[in-house]
């Protein structure tokens, strides 16, 4: 069979994106367009299949994706020294909903998880460190490593700290950012105990901090104030890691139905494949999860930037839609304050692999959430409570945004990637690779290659080893960011240090 060298995703599109890179004269045929290439062309990039003037739109994934800035012939290559984007600022919506029937049967396929005492799931039994205030960061790392040196990790998962730089001089929103992703991290299922430390002079105050966590199991969630502790603060630390170790060995897998998982959805490092390769595989996954009653969840908002309407008019309400437009429009008014412009998002890598504005970007990235409708929408910060595709606030940043997915309550990150990261966040962090090439340089970042679909697979093909692949991680199977030990948090910060 004769592997597919360019493809036009729509019908509408007045582009092809090469599978492969193409060469100066080449011959490119799409229905009744046909162009010669006017100059090579890498993998991932677009080529314009009809002369078009300048301001007008070029279509991919059937709606535009920027404007020309000059007069342009078929067969030249689009990227962003001839394309603009089209975004500006803040706009009005209409409500125009559609369902589509998604025809998706229930497998009652069931993972290995630790059911938590409050009925919660868990995909790890891990003990965790957690830092009030970024002053007490060494200890809790001090702390983590000694637990594991007298342990080994025996019959549990992991030890982590979860060292990050807040909880003091912080002011309001920031200040309380910081404490809803701490509290959110505390009460993850993924923790089979947890140590809280403090310092004790901190804004994020200790007492008041775990009032914040509500009705909590105080046998498995302890506080260590070392301000408090006369003596060795780390020996005091390490007698209630020691009862919490005892108590969280104790815990086994059982099965647990897939309608209890929660998965968040990310991209980074994309590339011109993303949109036709790891994000919808992702995407049809999204759809099969929210089948079985699962829960999938979208963000790196200023990425639907170009995409939004698409998202709006899938929400099951209008509340859910009006809490979707002020998600968007209140992210856009965030960039206007600080002078900067709402279409300006692809990064350098973003463009040396095919995407060139926003839109592109945009539109491949909202394929990851596939068709279901939006059941909830979430601030940054809140956890989950409703099934199905919800949508949160939170940047597009890799680190800021998979810290929000984790700490909404999502048990791991599918994280789709063009252009490769080793990155990972405090659940596990399961990379895509849009690309054959990258699965191939780096495999010790990659869990899975969408690649394959510009091979010959087929998605039908590909889906039901990509839902194994998920299931084997939610069932104790370690990703190659948790088998590296590259884990990390990033809370989100806006305004003032005192």
């Amino acid at each position: 069979m004769e592997l597919q060298t360019y493809l036009k995703i729509n019908p509408a599109d007045t582009v092809v994106v090469c599978l492969t890179e193409k060469k100066r004269g080449d011959v490119i045929e799409a229905g009744y367009e046909r162009v010669v290439l006017a100059q090579d062309v890498p993998a991932g990039h677009k080529v314009l299949l009809r002369d078009v003037k300048a301001g007008e739109n070029i279509i991919k994934y059937g709606y535009p994706i920027g404007h020309a800035i000059k007069d342009m012939k078929g067969g030249e290559w689009v990227n962003e020294n001839n394309l603009k984007t089209n975004l500006s600022g803040t706009l009005e919506y209409t409500y125009e909903p559609v369902s589509e029937k998604l025809n998706i049967q229930n497998d009652h396929r069931t993972f290995k998880g630790y059911i938590r005492k409050n009925g919660d799931v868990g995909v790890r039994n891990e003990i965790w460190i957690v830092p009030t205030v970024g002053c007490v960061n060494g200890i809790a790392e001090r702390l983590a490593k000694q637990l594991r040196e007298e342990t080994g990790c025996q019959d549990i998962d992991s030890i982590y700290a979860w060292h990050h730089n807040y909880g003091c001089s912080q002011l309001s929103g920031d200040h309380e950012n910081t404490r809803k992703i701490l509290r959110d991290i505390v009460l993850h299922p993924n923790a089979g105990a947890v140590l809280v430390v403090g310092l004790g002079c901190e804004n994020n105050q200790p007492d008041d901090f775990m009032q914040l966590l509500g009705d909590y199991d105080q046998e498995r969630i302890r506080l260590m104030v070392t301000q408090k502790v006369d003596g060795d603060e780390v020996e005091a630390g390490m007698q209630i890691l020691r009862e919490l170790y005892e108590k969280a060995r104790q815990d086994k897998r059982v099965d647990v139905p897939v309608s209890k998982l929660r998965v968040g959805l990310k991209c980074g490092g994309s590339d011109g494949f993303s949109g036709i390769t790891a994000n919808p595989l992702v995407g049809e996954f999204s759809d099969w999860l929210v089948a079985q009653g699962g829960t999938s969840v979208l963000t790196e908002v200023p990425e639907m930037f170009g995409a939004e309407t698409i998202l709006m008019n899938r929400c099951e309400t209008p509340e859910l839609f009006g809490q979707t437009v002020s998600m968007i429009n209140n992210f856009k008014e965030y960039f206007l304050s600080h002078g900067e412009p709402v279409g300006e998002n692809p990064s350098p890598g973003n463009k040396a692999g095919g995407i060139s504005t926003l839109e592109d970007k945009a539109l491949g990235c909202t394929q990851k959430c596939g068709r279901a409708p939006v059941s909830g929408v979430m601030e940054y910060g809140d956890r989950l409570s409703a099934n199905g595709l919800n949508l949160l606030s939170a940047p597009g940043n890799d680190l800021v945004a998979a810290t929000a997915l984790a700490s909404c309550g999502c048990h791991m990150v599918l994280f789709t990637t063009g252009r490769g990261t080793p990155f990972g966040t405090f659940v596990p962090t399961m990379k895509i690779a849009t690309n054959p090439t990258l699965a191939q340089r780096k495999p010790q970042w990659v869990d899975f290659s969408a690649g394959q679909l510009i091979e010959g697979r087929t998605m039908q093909e590909l889906v039901p080893e990509f839902i194994d692949k998920i299931l084997a991680v939610a069932s104790g199977e370690k990703t190659h960011n948790e088998e590296n030990d590259y884990r990390e948090i990033s809370i989100f910060k806006n305004g003032v240090t005192l």
